[in-house]
């Protein structure tokens, strides 16, 4: 899989994962969470730290139509806050990000392509190379759901350039000329919000020897942190973490329920943009389904393949 990511405290720990669970041919930053330098910062970091051969290769800095918004408020300034990290020590591969993933996937069919970020790079990609959907596998991103986190109806990474969702969701619509015969996997906030690091899944992480782990205690400290300061409702024992059900919904699918349905992405709403439209109704005239929309998870079966993938990493750094 190629990881398109705006690391983010929770893209971090879906890169940690993949690199135990999957074969990661590259990695691709966008623009996200904080701005794109200091994304391509943290995802070196992140190699690093993980000790894996991937090459990092940077990509969009701005969204396709849209402005640039950030989650500073969330993932700090740094977009990795609650760690002293240590410096990357291997060097970027290329400022490419997008002609990389069209490359890649020419070259080897049957990639998935694991967006947990803006779909501005996937979109490009899509956009320049229309063939390029034909060759992969299939779309597993993060973002979407039936509600929103940054507006009441908009998830943040599809909030923050929803005419890239729109591209990537409109190419896996039967309804849409030369439309994808790959798959489309969402796990948005329905089902992340089911899977949070909760003190006792921090504690379970702080006991893991080693420096990744002592690194990340302290980011689910901060992030976590960040989530209770924001919510009131008692629903929420620690941040979702998000990202890595990304990567789960490939590499192990066993432990999600999901069901097919029909998704389209708002565009130009003031109240409504980046909303995912989910066709719930039973009507025979509905759309076909376009999308898998992942809706539970065994949260604890989840964990441990974390806590596994921490454990297998072998630092360069």
């Amino acid at each position: 899989m190629i990881i398109d990511c705006d690391p983010g405290h929770d893209d971090a720990v879906a890169i940690i994962t993949a690199a135990h669970i999957a074969d990661i041919v590259g990695i691709v930053t966008v623009g996200g969470n904080v701005d794109i330098d200091l994304t391509t910062h943290n995802a070196l970091v992140m190699r690093d730290l993980v000790g894996i051969e991937a090459p990092v290769h940077q990509g969009s800095r701005h969204p396709i139509v849209a402005k640039p918004r950030h989650a500073a408020a969330i993932h700090g300034v740094s977009g990795l806050d609650g760690a002293n990290l240590p410096s990357p020590i291997t060097p970027l591969d290329g400022t490419d990000g997008v002609e990389f993933i069209i490359e890649t996937c020419r070259s080897e069919e049957g990639l998935w392509l694991v967006p947990t970020g803006p779909l501005t790079n996937i979109g490009m990609a899509f956009r320049l190379a229309p063939d390029l959907a034909e060759r992969i596998a299939g779309v597993s991103l993060m973002g979407g759901g039936s509600f929103g986190n940054r507006s009441a109806v908009a998830e943040f990474n599809l909030w923050a350039d929803p005419h890239a969702a729109s591209i990537v969701f409109d190419t896996y619509d039967s309804s849409t000329p030369g439309s994808a015969a790959g798959r489309l996997i969402m796990a948005g906030l329905d089902v992340t919000h089911r899977f949070q690091v909760t003190p006792e899944r921090i504690e379970r992480t702080r006991a893991i020897p080693g420096r990744l782990a002592e690194i990340l205690a302290g980011l689910f400290d901060f992030f976590s942190g960040t989530y209770l300061s924001r919510h009131n409702d008692g629903a929420m024992r620690g941040a979702a973490l998000h990202d890595p059900l990304a990567v789960l919904a490939v590499a192990r699918p066993e432990l999600f329920e999901r069901n097919d349905r029909h998704v389209v992405v708002e565009t130009v709403g003031e109240h409504t943009a980046g909303m995912t439209v989910i066709d719930e109704r039973r009507l025979l005239e509905r759309a076909a389904p376009n999308c898998e929309v992942l809706v539970d998870v065994d949260a604890d079966a989840a964990f441990d393949v974390i806590l596994a993938a921490i454990r297998a990493s072998t630092p360069r750094i």
